[in-house]
């Protein structure tokens, strides 16, 4: 079994919500910037000093592989960049972090399904959930409610053909074909899966009913909110449901997580302010808006917000 796609997932929406009895640091947002994109295609919002924009598109957390969306505001402002900053959420393995990784990986694993362990009625759930995905039991032989939770859910969006890949990679690719530099940065896995580890037992029972719940529920509200997204409605495209995400702030540091991604976004897209010219960032919609998000916090470092509707 891979833990590989899973963390990569937790890692993003660690990034983001909280669990429901903790604050949630994404549940409220600085309402005036939620606004609808008067350009074609999503909505971008415009970071600007004296002599240098950076131009911020916001990402859904998931959307439909064949999601078509109008590029060309994109590609105008592409054009000249002297930089693309993606969003903080990949995941990577430290050399200083290697021996503990392995430690928390044994810690998951197990010799029999996790369904196993539930009680009938969960365990049912469990079970038609991962069989439409086309997963055996086998594929989730973990003692972890958490790491179940996050490998479902993960299947469950790859067999309903939905993606936390873009529109990143596809702002990646035309970045690359332009010789744009493109700025990113990992997460150390090692440290995720220790977080994972020490997860309480109901908060991990949360996240995997959260998970089986969203599975349930089907595709259709994740993809008119990335409907809406790729429409420039902005409140549209932040009704996507959260339970699952919500619930993954009850891992240890999560909230510390949270903190740091929005600080190292706001911080890379402060830095890219001092070099003359512009840029253009992808940053995840609920991070980006938030109170405390990462425009929130630019706007109070001094520089200029602007909107989609002032566009």
């Amino acid at each position: 079994m891979t833990f590989a796609r899973p963390l990569a997932l937790a890692v993003l929406l660690l990034a983001g919500p909280a669990q429901a009895q903790t604050p949630d640091p994404d549940a409220v947002l600085v309402e005036e910037l939620v606004v609808t994109a008067r350009l074609p295609g999503p909505a971008w919002w415009r970071v600007s000093d004296a002599d240098t924009v950076v131009y911020v598109l916001g990402a859904p957390s998931v959307m439909p592989k064949s999601l078509i969306w109008d590029q060309s505001v994109l590609v105008r402002r592409l054009e000249g960049a002297n930089r693309l900053i993606l969003p903080f959420n990949e995941v990577s393995i430290s050399l200083l972090t290697v021996p503990g990784a392995a430690i928390n990986l044994l810690r998951l694993r197990s010799r029999t399904p996790y369904e196993e362990t539930l009680p009938p009625a969960l365990r049912a759930r469990f079970a038609a959930v991962r069989t439409r995905s086309g997963k055996p039991a086998d594929r989730y032989r973990t003692t972890n409610g958490l790491a179940a939770g996050l490998i479902l859910v993960d299947d469950y969006r790859q067999a309903s053909q939905l993606t936390a890949a873009d529109p990143a990679k596809t702002v990646r690719r035309l970045a690359k074909a332009r010789k744009i530099k493109v700025e990113e940065k990992s997460y150390d896995a090692g440290r995720l899966l220790g977080q994972v580890v020490r997860t309480p037992l109901a908060a991990q029972q949360a996240c995997l009913e959260d998970a089986i719940s969203e599975a349930e529920a089907g595709p259709s509200a994740a993809r008119r909110a990335a409907q809406a997204w790729a429409d420039g409605d902005v409140r549209g495209a932040l009704t996507a449901e959260r339970g699952f995400e919500k619930c993954l702030a009850s891992a240890p540091g999560a909230l510390a997580l949270d903190r740091r991604f929005k600080a190292d976004q706001a911080a890379a897209i402060a830095k890219a302010l001092k070099i003359p010219g512009h840029a253009v960032a992808v940053v995840p919609l609920r991070p980006l808006l938030a109170k405390d998000g990462v425009l929130d916090q630019l706007q109070s470092q001094g520089f200029d917000v602007k909107t989609p509707g002032e566009e």
